[in-house]
């Protein structure tokens, strides 16, 4: 069904009437599911700040709009159905996710402001896919009574919100599996460069006990539309990040343990005697010192190779997935 006309007075036919409202409601939805799919494929919402300026610029004039067409034949079930959306699209988008950019200035900083940063976006979809369902069934109401025989039993606009959502529930789940991981390996390594040796050991357990509690949910995980691509990057991730600290951490901890003993000969050595004896203990010590170095340089560089490998594979992952997967706009 087409309409066209220059006066919102003129409507005659309930087709005309029903078509207007829901090629406004059309266009308008297919700017915010775009403006949804940026948000979801990774991309920093601060740099498309300008887009939800302009898709809340767009809501307000439609919902004008429609707020200004009459009922039809006294009955204004359909008009107002489709203002209520418009209020509550209004609403998050101006609203909800203002505070999901500022949350996103500090996600990465904790498991829990992750965790709460993708329930807020979640909350968002599910208020989206609500909103848009129920404004469907007064639309086919409206229809029914006019005897007008609906093309599609659901909107394309609502199939996709509703995919969208799906999509992202998926992707949050596994996501927040990887990150809860991979944040406490950041811990650890932190706690290397800082060489505190206690910090090591309580960081290093934490991320064999995070990694392993993953795999645990992975294995209970079915895929995505058969799509498992996401789950095993996410698994090859978890299984470094337990190799990296049941195999290469202790020797990198026992480096740092070995350095500091050094030091001690060292400093025991410049105030002691230099004979035959304190010298060879102290080459021998120097030569020790020296191979350990080479050592923990080797594994050190294994671990930021793989760490590197992995972590761009699963990044690479995402993106293929949501390319597949998330919903476009057209």
């Amino acid at each position: 069904m087409t309409f066209s006309t220059s006066h919102a007075q003129d409507f005659e036919k309930a087709g005309d009437y029903l078509s207007y409202i829901g090629q406004s409601q059309k266009e308008l939805g297919t700017k915010y599911l775009s403006y949804i799919s940026a948000s979801s494929h990774g991309k920093n919402m601060r740099k498309i700040e300008k887009r939800r300026s302009a898709l809340i610029e767009s809501i307000n004039d439609t919902r004008t709009k429609i707020f200004n067409m009459p009922s039809f034949n006294g009955d204004k079930s359909l008009r107002d159905s489709a203002v209520t959306h418009l209020k509550l699209l209004y609403s998050v988008f101006n609203e909800d996710y203002s505070k999901i950019v500022n949350m996103e200035e500090i996600a990465e900083q904790s498991y829990d402001n992750m965790e709460a940063y993708l329930l807020a976006k979640d909350k968002v979809s599910e208020k989206l896919g609500a909103s848009s369902e129920a404004y469907d069934r007064t639309e086919k109401e409206f229809a029914a009574k006019n005897d007008i025989n609906l093309l599609e039993n659901q909107s394309e606009l609502s199939r996709k919100l509703k995919a969208a959502g799906e999509t992202n529930d998926y992707y949050n789940t596994v996501y927040l599996i990887f990150f809860k991981a991979s944040v406490q390996e950041s811990y650890l390594v932190e706690a290397l460069s800082a060489k505190n040796t206690s910090s090591i050991e309580q960081n290093r357990s934490t991320l064999i006990k995070y990694s392993s509690e993953g795999l645990e949910k992975l294995k209970s995980m079915k895929g995505y539309n058969s799509d498992k691509s996401l789950e095993n990057a996410c698994k090859k991730a978890l299984e470094f990040y337990i190799e990296e600290a049941e195999k290469k951490i202790p020797i990198l901890s026992d480096f740092i343990i070995s350095s500091e003993n050094f030091e001690l000969v060292k400093k025991a050595y410049e105030n002691g005697d230099k004979n035959k004896q304190a010298v060879d203990n102290y080459n021998k010590s120097v030569n020790e010192l020296n191979k350990s170095v080479n050592t923990y340089n080797n594994v050190n560089r294994q671990l930021n190779e793989s760490r590197s490998s992995f972590v761009s594979n699963y990044n690479t992952t995402v993106e293929s997935f949501l390319d597949t997967h998330m919903p476009h706009a057209n």
